[in-house]
């Protein structure tokens, strides 16, 4: 209790929920979507009834209980990547799974990098994040969990926050984590540029560079990023924690987390 009468928290998600499927290209909509299917006290009652061997006059309150059925993607909602998701080898070496990536990666001190004068389909850029980082007068280093912030997330429940967003070059990925940090954190649907963006510059480059660059910078290096973070404009830009820890799923490529930011009082 200590720890809280001396940090405010901040929920630094958004919801794993049913979209408006208007909302989504079908394609995303089939992986990113989630299905839920909600059961309240009387729905359950026979199934209740049954486990116990009892009527249902004789549950409590006549009442069931209250659950959900879901069907979803590990990349649904707020979600931790493991260098699995980006290739079958990281840094030389087998990429891990999320459950197999240490824990210590997922607490750490909180550095947000205002890009919010990005438009979408723009990436950031190395000299980008530098910039961000001198006008804060902070030096990037191990146990620092980075986030990059364009407000994507506040048009969550729209179309244009699964199409309008910038991204991560691959080279701003590479110096981030050349710094050491091993967790890097955004606020939009995708840590890269939007696909029928990218589709469109490959149209007229042909340069294959740009597919998925910024998560292929993972094959060089061991990390994991967070997708679909939400409120980074409600705390500061350094100075506070955060912690990050993703649900332990059995050789997952991701999983969802509750990331919370631990904000001094005076701040």
């Amino acid at each position: 209790m200590e720890l809280l009468e001396n940090y405010r928290l901040v929920d630094l998600t958004v919801p794993i929920k049913t979209p408006n499927l208007e909302e989504m290209d079908p394609k995303l909509a089939t992986s990113l979507a989630a299905e839920i299917e909600y059961l309240d006290h009387e729905d359950t009652i026979p199934l209740v009834s049954g486990y116990f061997g009892c009527r249902p006059e004789d549950l409590h309150g006549g009442c069931g209980w209250a659950t959900e059925r879901v069907r979803t993607s590990t990349h649904a909602g707020t979600h931790v990547d493991a260098p699995w998701h980006y290739a079958p080898a990281s840094g030389g070496k087998p990429s891990r799974r999320i459950d197999e990536c240490p824990l210590e990666w997922y607490f750490g001190r909180g550095v947000v990098l205002n890009m919010t004068h990005k438009k979408s389909g723009e990436t950031v850029s190395a000299q980008d994040v530098k910039d961000a980082l001198a006008a804060l007068d902070y030096t990037l280093s191990y146990g620092d969990i980075v986030c990059i912030r364009y407000d994507t997330d506040k048009t969550f429940g729209t179309a244009a926050y699964w199409g309008e967003h910038p991204g991560l070059s691959a080279e701003a990925v590479r110096f981030i984590l050349d710094q050491g940090v091993k967790v890097i954190g955004v606020d939009s649907p995708g840590f890269d540029i939007p696909f029928a963006k990218t589709k469109a510059k490959f149209a007229d480059s042909h340069d294959n560079s740009i597919l998925w660059e910024a998560h292929c910078a993972g094959i060089d290096y061991d990390y994991s990023h967070i997708e679909k973070l939400g409120n980074l404009d409600k705390v500061p830009e350094k100075g506070f924690y955060i912690s990050c820890f993703p649900v332990n799923l059995y050789q997952g490529s991701a999983s969802w987390s509750r990331v919370v930011a631990f904000v001094p009082k005076d701040q």
